[in-house]
């Protein structure tokens, strides 16, 4: 029973480490919940377990990444693995495997898939003495040897024998590839956590929650995502504020009003007055290195910020490399950022002029075509990683926007750490401007909401 319990309160312990906020009273309801349930379904208790600690759906993927970590379907090549009679690993082996593999698929017999990744692993992702500390199994290699994805054509003929439309049969090929693709990397992480322990792979191979993911680590099925979680961040966004902002809607005391008003009861000031809270709404300006990487992160921030524009009085977005072009125009009503920005990129008129990001060439080229902007009413949002190329870095003209605005930040998509690393100029920015962290969309969030 100790086993059981160590391995739950491991298990906990992993997800808050992947960003799954789980309480001590939610950790108590999964107790709760699973003396009710059957151990030895191990479905059951996945449901259990998600039901009292998955809060959102973006986070149901590190979850059962994590749960499969720690309570695996099976140990080793399993019960069916130990009976079948060792095969030689050849070209002939290789190719029977494949047709096995291609017959599974255009049947979408998931139990059959699920065995294949388990043999596929075995079979053709060991690696054997490698070095101290390096893992005896790969899916990578698997996948590099056996490559699912060259069986599309034939899934889809497959399909359309049955019926599908073209575009239909593709789509299912593709997803059935993917999936499988998945089950061969979760066989190889259970596998190595058996080998290495399941902390190990929780801590070096299970990709925190959508929400807690990097922006500049992000690959292109988590930006897409990243893009669905946006709006309904936007949407909670905006309904914590309202809450806060009626919960402070009293502007502050009248104390000639309260006291005229206490006479009638004595001079005790049963009730006090308050003057009329002045509504307020920030003009924000946004200035957006848009060169790399960087540009998924200016890419999220524009998004959340266009779907939030309703609590802002005027917003204006201003894109750069080397050279600043404003781009606020391009933001038509019912626009979507991610494509603007993507038209923007393929545009000669808004590509580098000098082929590398220029931090003080762009401060200085905004101050002298659009001081305008800045005023005593508007905030100024510079959204970059500091990176100028060991370039002239015009402090001087970053402290004359930062003056001319009512507030200025800068958001860095960079990990702190690696602040003032190579070319980075994060501190000496960031002694002019406030600088913040911001690598994901939860402390993007949390940043919208503050400056609001």
């Amino acid at each position: 029973m100790s086993g059981l319990v160590d391995r739950h309160i491991s298990f906990l312990e992993a997800l808050r480490a992947a960003g799954l906020p789980v309480s001590l009273a939610e950790d108590l309801d999964a107790v709760a919940a699973l003396r009710a349930l059957d151990w030895d379904r191990r479905e059951v208790v996945r449901a259990g377990y998600a039901a009292t600690l998955v809060k959102k759906q973006s986070q149901r993927p590190t979850f059962d990444a994590l749960f499969d970590v720690y309570f695996p379907r099976m140990v080793g090549d399993g019960a069916t693995g130990a009976e079948r009679e060792p095969e030689m690993d050849n070209a002939q082996a290789l190719s029977d495997f494949r047709a096995e593999l291609e017959a599974a698929l255009a049947a979408g017999d998931e139990q059959a898939l699920l065995d294949l990744a388990a043999e596929m692993v075995a079979r053709f992702g060991a690696m054997p003495g490698r070095g101290p500390g390096l893992s005896s199994w790969s899916a990578y290699t698997a996948l590099q040897r056996v490559a699912p994805g060259e069986l599309v054509d034939r899934i889809v003929q497959a399909l359309l024998a049955d019926g599908r439309q073209d575009d239909e049969a593709r789509r299912e090929a593709g997803r059935r590839i993917g999936g499988f693709t998945g089950l061969v990397e979760a066989d190889a992480r259970r596998r190595i956590a058996e080998e290495k322990g399941p902390e190990h792979v929780a801590n070096v191979a299970i990709k925190p929650s959508i929400d807690r993911l990097d922006f500049t680590a992000a690959r292109k099925a988590d930006l897409e995502q990243m893009r669905r979680e946006i709006y309904p961040l936007a949407r909670r966004l905006a309904t914590r504020l309202t809450q806060e902002h009626h919960a402070k809607r009293r502007g502050p005391l009248d104390f000639r009003r309260t006291v005229r008003a206490s006479v009638s009861t004595g001079g005790v000031p049963l009730v006090t007055h308050h003057r009329p809270k002045r509504p307020h709404r920030t003009e924000l300006v946004v200035l957006c290195d848009v060169s790399g990487s960087v540009a998924n992160f200016a890419q999220f921030t524009l998004l959340l910020v266009y779907a939030l524009r309703d609590q802002f009085e005027k917003v204006r977005a201003f894109t750069f490399i080397d050279h600043v072009h404003e781009v606020t125009p391009h933001f038509r009503p019912g626009a979507d950022p991610a494509d603007v920005l993507a038209e923007l990129a393929a545009s000669t008129a808004h590509a580098a002029l000098w082929g590398r990001t220029n931090y003080g060439r762009a401060l200085t080229k905004f101050e002298e075509s659009y001081a305008d902007a800045l005023g005593p009413k508007s905030s100024l949002l510079i959204l970059g990683d500091a990176r100028s190329n060991y370039s002239d870095l015009h402090l001087d003209a970053l402290k004359r926007l930062a003056g001319a605005a009512r507030h200025a930040w800068w958001l860095n998509p960079e990990h702190r750490r690696h602040w003032d690393t190579g070319d980075s100029a994060a501190t000496r920015y960031g002694e002019v401007v406030p600088m913040v962290e911001c690598r994901n969309l939860a402390q993007l969030g949390e940043f919208v909401h503050d400056i609001l």
